[in-house]
């Protein structure tokens, strides 16, 4: 663990704590190991387009390193963290909202925007260390109430994996929403700015 901690802050000396995309870290540049499945770099998402030009997980620096100890937590229990989104740019939210304009579940990107718009907001769920499913309830942007983290009618295997997600964000800085159990904003998110630079895809 001591180990682990000492390259990843050695590693993000290097990077700003906020600013343009050219300044967001990606987290496959990391030494630990996630799973990926980012849905809006596919047509497999609510939209039934695809959103991004490539498969990719920006984040704030600051953000990047409490996920990294959150990802590192997780498989001293046997799981690691799955991505399905991280950084945003503010014209995809805006396209977003044109398809759903539900601010329960899209951010409406002529306010506030999204916390993805600023780096500083993953979607995920856990897997196991070999990369099998762990059921929460419904799938990844499922609007509906079995999304909802309020809502307790589920069976008790389904709640503890959900209480074992929360409280292992929550251990490393990172805040619910109410409609969405796999959403996760970082708890100092208002202190960086919102971005609408393309993703760095090659």
């Amino acid at each position: 663990m001591k180990t682990f901690q000492i390259i990843i802050t050695a590693f993000l000396m290097y990077f700003p704590l906020h600013g343009t995309t050219q300044e967001l870290v990606d987290i496959a540049d990391f030494p630990s190991q996630f799973e990926y499945e980012m849905r809006y770099a596919t047509p497999d998402n609510f939209i039934g387009e695809v959103m991004y030009d490539c498969s990719v997980c920006l984040l704030q620096p600051e953000v990047a390193k409490a996920l990294l100890e959150a990802n590192q937590y997780f498989c001293e229990k046997g799981y690691r963290i799955k991505l399905y989104d991280c950084y945003r740019p503010l014209d995809v939210q805006k396209k977003m909202w044109d398809k759903v304009p539900r601010p329960t579940y899209v951010a409406n990107p002529y306010g506030k925007g999204s916390i993805h718009n600023k780096g500083a907001a993953v979607d995920i769920t856990l897997v196991t260390l070999e990369g099998c499913y762990i059921e929460m309830g419904s799938d990844y942007d499922h609007f509906g109430r079995e999304s909802h983290i309020d809502n307790y009618n589920f069976s008790a295997e389904i709640l503890a994996n959900r209480k074992i997600l929360r409280e292992g964000m929550q251990k490393h800085g990172f805040g619910t929403v109410r409609t969405e159990w796999w959403h996760y904003s970082y708890r100092k998110n208002w202190s960086f700015p919102t971005l609408n630079e393309p993703l760095p895809c090659q």
